[in-house]
This record gives structure tokens, C-alpha cells and sequence, in this order.
């Protein structure tokens, strides 16, 4: 189908540009007059022409018939400027637009604009932007599988449809994700847990890496993806977007329609995603598993097929002092699980796992998330105020056969574990200038949650969780170019875990040698409480074309409840799981430095790290068993970590451009009871080659752009028991960008070619979900997907 739909557009694109083969391009470069930098996200504007620059600076006006032409050039933080030029019979290219920062009056304050590149040059904490451009070009399955292409980012995978973030080797509750000011909460902690936000319709992140509790609280001791508010459209304007993928792997079938528009003061945006995918398919047709031999049908790892359903809307209103935007979403799921990982119940199941790839079987689970937020912002005088409201509801439904286990009968349905949780978030902050040379910001953060649990199988218990942290914040300019900023924090936590008894009884032996039948408690009601000071002091120092950045902090991050009173069968991963009551909260101290050097022509970049952890948790594996299942337990150990990412890049010619980069991380516990050893999940030493040819217009495809990305991964030797050694790999992807000037001259149509593992090679993920049953990373895969704006 969806061959036929390409050719079809193809045929439209080929008749429509049939008539336009003597206009011509116009390209260049828009660069910071002072710097030399590039420039992103520049506005160049003429009569019926129109383009707007990408990270590198670059821009191409297309479809432009002989004539002269007046274009101005826009962007926040610079001066207007304007050229004229003349196109009579060939391209122009290679023309340099140099910007200068403007300094503008506005009722009587002076106000410096500044672009994102240069606010990110002036913080001490080690960020990465990335932009819609990035994120169209690069686009997975998930969202943080997108992200995986930057530099100390990685992901832990469950299936082809869902993962979470890893920074420098620290997941789970050690990032937070952050959407609109309000943080996302669901049930993170879990490995099978992926993360329930739509990818599509996003403009921009903001990822630190590196400890970020001052400001983002509690799970941000890893660092932050930061999903930014997109900006507002402009007055008096309607646009749109769809979007559409097709994948060969999982035979994945998605479409995504956003819209959004303005009046003059009140603006809207909606989009609504759609995907459904089938078992992905593997690189082997046996997988090997406590020692059991799993035969696959086709290469399918069976019952990893999955649908999605996703819808936003959002309203909001801007004025001279005040921006405010509600936002709704609802994200909703339905994700099978590999049989063969529950355990090994599927040797014995009547269940045809083979009958259909598209099918979704026992064991899967359900996930609904319902989002609303508010941001609103007022601009008073030197204070800038700042109100995030968020309401979110997560239910999420594991269902898998109804077995017995030990003394539990058969269960009564397959809704094995029901989770309900209730998270009400409120953010205030105060940004106050006194003067030119102090940013100053005063902030709260409160946090309630309300966790419920169902289902025949326990393993954590229901509980309430408040929190609460207040901060002050000061960016202090020495001078233009050197910066200094600090600050304090402290939070308080209250967490209330509520009893649990088993649903059936459980022969127990009396100390007078009689036996009881007795419904045995798993949780009890405890009441805990934590507080912690955290804080951050760096600098950073921008001369000319090299940034250099250094940023010492301490962080922390309360425990989960899982952490603390966990008490049950994880059937997922085949083990007895319990929690630890006097488990403390997790300190972490880290420095990080950056050395950044950037030109037209190329870069270069460290960011090394030294990191340690007072009391690092973790689930230990212990000799103890519970039934015939091994009882792992919470415990923490001091932790030492070091490591970092460098990068490079050039642009050889004017089309061909490469790029290096690496990242290493080394952990190592310094007590407990793996002291010496690892800890879970490390990823090991990787590096990423990529090369980019940008071609001239060939028939109809617009400056058709190839990319090759190589990545280098070595063996994994240093683990933690009960993790097994993974070999080293290497991996091939390609992908090819273009655009095509579908109707007249409006704006054109994105399209995109990725072939990822392209030799089709078996490989192991050392930071997978499913490396701990021995399934390899998915084969070959060729996904094509459009962008059709209107």
C-alpha cells in the first residue's frame, strides 16, 4: 500500500515540477557577524519566497524564476537586514549572511536580544539543543530512540515501539523528562516501562547532561530531557502538517496530523497520531534462553506487535505582558511482550503466537496517559513570573496467562498487575534583573502523587508521595563573554506506602509444629520522610570561536517506593523482587567540564566528567530463593563514575560533510555487596561516524541530502552478575533526505529514506531490555516517511 501512495505522489511531484525546470536556487550561509557561528532558525523573506536556515547555518530558496528579488532577514536577538539580488540563468550559491545582535528600546527598558546558541554558550551546565530539523531527519520508532544519534544518549529498548532515556549510563528515575514545565509521571521505574509521549509535533529539547536537581528536583540526578513549548505562531496565520511512515521490519503503518493557527491574540494547535505495527523481526531464528531453545517463525520475536493512538490539543493567549497556553493530551497504547520473556510460561501455552504477526496476545500490557497543563507567564517591570499547573493520570494494565504460581491458584482473569496513578504539579518562578549584570531566579516545585495498584499479582504496594523544594538561582555576567552561576536548593519528601495482604492463603508453619493458613501481608502502612540540600556553582568563559564551560554540583534523588517496599514476583524478568525500608536518598556530586570550538568550517568539542555517589541503589541479586525463584533485593553502595563524549566535525566541501563522536563511561562500586564490580546497565566504550553529501536539485528531488552513520561499539567485559558479557558490533545506517515541490509554491513536501542495519547483522545491546534473554537488536530495516505541510 504504501508503495503505491509513494508512487502516486511521485507521479503528482514529477507533472507538477514538469513546468518549473527553468527556475533556479538560491543558497548560502546566515553567520553570527561577530563569531562566525552559524545561525539556525533565520527567517529569509521575500514575495512568494521563503526559507528559514538549519543548525549549520544553511539555507536554499528554491523554485525561483529569473528575475530581481528583495529578501529581508529576521531572526530574535539580531538586527534586520535586507539584500537584493538578481537571478538570471544559473543557481547562486555560496552567498554569507552576517548577522549582528541588536540592542532594541521598548517603553523606556533596554532590552539585549539573544539567540538559543548563545544562551546555551552562557550556562555553565553541559546542554544539547536539538531542533525540529534534527529531529525529522533522525526519526525512530520512539522519541529517545531518535535521540540516541547525541552524544551520551542512549536508550533502554522494550521491543520496536518503546524505550526510555539513559544519560552517561544513569536511567530510569535518574532522568527527567520534562514536557511544557511539568515533569512526566508514570510508572518510569520499571524496565518494561516505556515512556508514553508522542514524538510527533515536537520543536524543540534542551537534554543536560548531568546532575540538574537545583532547578528540575528530585530524579534529575542523571539529567533532563527538556521538551520546550513550541513557539507561537504568528498573528493571523493557519498551518498544518501531516505526516506519514512506513517501516519493513514491523511492517509499521503511522500518520500524524497536526494543525495549529492564530488570530490575533488567541492561538490553538491539535494533532492526532495513529501507528500499528506487527512482530518485529531478528536477525536469527532461535533465541537461546535459561538454557531453553526458542524456535521463531520468519525471524519474528512473536507477540511484539503494538498499536498507538495519540491525540493533543492546546489553547492559548499572548499579549504584550502575559502568554498563557493550556495544553490536553491523551496517549494510549496497547504493546505486546515477547512470549518467551514472561517467564517461561509459553512452553507450556495454548496460545499460537504464530498465527498472526499484527496480533496482540497474553502477555501484554495497556497504557493510558491524560495530561493537562498551564503555562503561563507575566512579564512585569524587571520580573518575568512564571505559573506551571499539570494534572496527569497514568493506568496502565499488565495482563498475562492466569498460571498458578507456588500456593496462588489459578488467577481468576489475566489482569496480572494494575497500576493508577494520580500526579497534581505546580511550579512557580520569579526571574528578576536588577541590573545588567545579575539574572536572578527564585523558584518553587510541589509535587503530589497518588499510586493504586489491582491485579492477582503484587509487587509494589499503593502509596501517596509530596514533595516539595524551593530554590534561588543567580546568573552574574563578570563581563560579556565570562559568566558565572550558583545557586541553593532544598526539598522535603513525605511518602506513605499503605498495607497489602495476598488475596489467597499461604500454609505457614506454627512454633508449636502446627500449620496456619494465613492470607500473608506484602506491604505495610509506613510513613517516611526526606529532605535533602542540593546546589551547583560554574563558569563559563566564550572567547571568540571556543566556549569553554566548568560546572560543579550536587544532586540527589528520593527513593521509589518499589526501592523501598517491593515484595513479589517480577514475572518479567523472572525473579523474587524486595524492597529495603531504610533505604536513604541518593547524593551524587559531579563535575563536568566542556570545551567547545566552533567555525564555518568545523568543530571540535570535550565534555568529560567526574562523577560519585554517597549512596547509589541498585537491585542486588542475592543466593536466597523464594520458591524456585531467586530473590533480588534493594541495597545501595558507594559508587565512583568517570567518563565523558568528544565530538568533531568538518565540512570538507561546500556538499560533503563528516562527523566523529565517542562516548565512555566507567563505573566502579566502592562498597557493598558487589563492591569492585560495575553497576547494572553500563553502556560500554561507542563511537559514531557519519558522512553527508548534500546534492545539487536532480529532477524533481530538491537538494536530495545522503547520510551514512557508522556506529562502533565495543565489548562489554565489565558487568555486574547476574548481566552476561555482550560482544562489541558495528552497524550501518543509511538515510536520504530530499524535498519535493508538491503544489505550486507552497511550502514542499519532506521526504525521507532510512535503511538502518543495513548488512543485517546480529548484535547485542548491552543497555536492552531483552539482552537479559539473549534477543539481538532488530535486522534491517527500510522506513520511508513524509512530511506534507499545507
Amino acid at each position: 500500500m504504501i508503495k503505491y501512495m509513494l508512487s502516486a505522489w511521485l507521479f503528482i511531484s514529477l507533472c507538477a515540477s514538469a513546468g518549473a525546470q527553468q527556475n533556479h536556487t538560491i543558497s548560502g550561509f546566515v553567520v553570527d557577524a561577530n563569531t562566525s557561528a552559524p545561525v539556525a532558525g533565520v527567517n529569509i523573506i521575500g514575495k512568494d519566497l521563503y526559507a528559514i536556515s538549519t543548525e549549520n547555518g544553511e539555507f536554499q530558496i528554491k523554485n525561483v524564476p529569473a528575475g530581481k528579488y528583495r529578501f529581508e532577514i529576521t531572526h530574535i536577538g539580531y538586527a534586520h537586514e535586507h539584500f537584493t539580488i538578481e537571478v538570471v540563468d544559473r543557481d547562486i550559491e555560496g552567498l554569507i549572511i552576517k548577522l549582528t545582535e541588536s540592542i532594541t528600546s521598548l517603553d523606556g527598558v533596554e532590552l539585549l536580544g539573544k539567540t538559543e546558541k548563545r544562551k546555551t554558550q552562557e550556562l555553565s551546565t553541559i546542554s544539547v539543543g536539538v531542533d525540529e530539523d534534527f529531529l525529522n531527519k533522525n526519526r525512530e520508532n520512539s522519541l529517545m530512540q531518535t535521540l540516541k544519534k547525541i552524544p551520551g544518549v542512549s536508550t533502554i529498548t522494550i521491543g520496536s515501539g518503546q524505550s526510555k532515556p539513559v544519560i552517561r549510563g544513569l536511567g530510569f528515575n535518574r532522568v527527567s523528562v520534562v514536557q511544557n514545565g511539568i515533569k512526566h509521571e508514570a510508572q518510569q521505574w520499571g524496565n518494561d516501562h516505556g515512556l508514553e509521549i508522542d514524538q510527533y509535533g515536537i520543536e524543540s529539547i534542551q537534554i543536560i547532561k548531568g546532575p540538574a536537581s537545583l532547578v528540575y528536583g528530585s530524579d534529575a540526578i542523571a539529567g533532563v530531557v527538556d521538551i520546550q513549548p513550541s513557539k507561537i505562531p504568528l498573528p493571523n496565520s493557519f498551518s498544518g502538517e501531516v505526516n506519514l511512515l512506513g517501516e519493513t521490519n514491523n511492517d509499521l503503518i503511522g500518520i500524524s496530523t497536526g494543525v495549529q493557527g492564530r488570530k490575533q491574540h488567541w492561538f490553538y494547535r491539535g494533532r492526532v497520531t495513529y501507528r500499528d505495527y506487527a512482530d518485529y523481526k531478528v536477525p536469527t531464528d532461535r533465541i537461546n534462553y535459561e538454557n531453553y531453545i526458542f524456535e521463531l517463525h520468519e525471524n519474528n520475536l512473536r507477540n511484539t506487535a503494538g498499536e498507538e493512538i495519540n491525540a493533543s490539543f492546546s489553547l492559548g493567549f499572548v499579549s504584550d505582558n502575559i502568554k498563557s497556553e493550556t495544553f490536553f493530551s491523551n496517549v494510549n497504547a496497547k504493546n505486546g511482550f515477547f512470549a518467551n520473556a514472561h517467564g517461561l510460561e509459553v512452553r507450556s501455552s495454548n496460545i499460537d503466537y504464530d498465527s498472526s504477526s499484527r496480533d496482540v496476545d497474553l502477555p501484554y500490557h495497556g497504557v493510558n496517559h491524560f495530561k493537562i497543563t498551564n503555562n503561563t507567564s507575566y512579564y512585569l517591570n524587571q520580573h518575568t513570573l512564571e505559573l506551571d499547573l499539570g494534572y496527569q493520570n497514568n493506568q496502565r494494565d499488565e495482563n498475562s496467562e492466569p498460571v498458578p504460581h507456588g500456593y496462588m491458584p489459578t488467577p481468576p482473569n489475566s489482569r496480572e498487575r494494575i497500576f493508577t496513578k494520580n500526579t497534581y504539579s505546580l511550579n512557580l518562578k520569579d526571574s528578576f534583573n536588577p541590573n545588567e549584570k545579575h539574572d536572578l531566579v527564585f523558584g518553587i516545585n510541589t509535587e503530589l502523587q497518588n499510586n493504586n495498584i489491582g491485579g492477582w499479582g503484587f509487587l509494589i504496594p499503593a502509596y501517596d508521595r509530596y514533595s516539595a523544594g524551593i530554590f534561588v538561582y543567580d546568573h552574574y555576567k563578570i563581563n560579556g563573554n565570562f559568566h558565572l552561576q550558583g545557586g541553593l536548593r532544598y526539598d522535603v519528601g513525605l511518602l506513605e506506602t499503605k498495607s497489602h495482604f495476598d488475596w489467597f492463603q499461604t500454609p505457614v508453619n506454627n512454633p508449636d509444629g502446627s500449620t496456619s493458613r494465613v492470607y500473608l501481608q506484602r506491604a505495610r502502612n509506613e510513613s517516611l520522610e526526606f529532605s535533602n540540600f542540593s546546589g551547583s556553582i560554574g563558569l563559563s568563559y566564550i572567547q571568540q570561536n571556543t566556549t569553554y564551560k566548568i560546572n560543579l554540583g550536587k544532586s540527589f534523588r528520593m527513593p521509589l517506593a518499589n526501592e523501598l517496599a517491593s515484595d513479589g514476583v517480577n514475572y518479567h524478568m523472572y525473579r523474587y523482587e524486595r524492597g529495603n525500608i531504610d533505604l536513604n536518598p541518593e547524593q551524587s556530586y559531579q563535575l563536568d567540564v566542556d570545551i567547545d570550538h566552533t567555525t564555518t568550517k568545523f568543530n571540535i568539542g570535550i565534555s568529560p566528567f567526574v562523577n560519585f555517589f554517597e549512596n547509589f541503589i541498585y537491585l542486588n541479586p542475592t543466593s536466597n530463593y523464594y520458591e524456585t525463584l531467586q530473590i533480588y533485593e534493594y541495597t545501595q553502595s558507594k559508587v565512583f563514575r568517570f567518563g565523558g563524549e568528544a565530538r568533531a566535525g568538518i565540512n570538507l566541501t561546500p556538499e560533503l560533510r563528516l562527523d566523529a563522536a565517542a562516548e565512555y563511561v566507567y563505573s566502579r562500586q566502592t562498597s557493598g555487596p558487589k563492591k569492585d564490580f560495575t553497576i547494572p546497565f553500563s553502556p560500554p566504550l561507542s563511537g559514531l561516524l557519519s558522512a553527508s553529501y548534500q546534492f545539487k536539485n536532480i529532477a524533481f528531488l530538491q537538494l536530495p541530502q545522503l547520510t551514512a552513520d557508522f556506529r562502533i561499539t565495543a565489548a562489554q567485559n565489565d558487568i555486574v552478575p547476574p548481566e552476561e558479557v555482550t560482544e562489541g558490533y558495528q552497524s550501518l545506517n543509511l538515510s536520504a533526505n530530499t524535498t519535493v515541490q508538491l503544489f505550486g509554491k507552497g511550502k514542499p513536501t519532506q521526504l525521507r529514506i532510512k535503511i538502518n542495519n543495513v548488512f543485517n547483522t546480529e548484535y547485542y545491546d548491552h543497555t536492552s531490555f531483552y539482552r537479559l534473554i539473549d534477543v539481538p537488536e532488530p535486522g534491517r530495516n527500510l522506513s520511508i516517511s513524509m512530511t506534507v505541510p499545507f
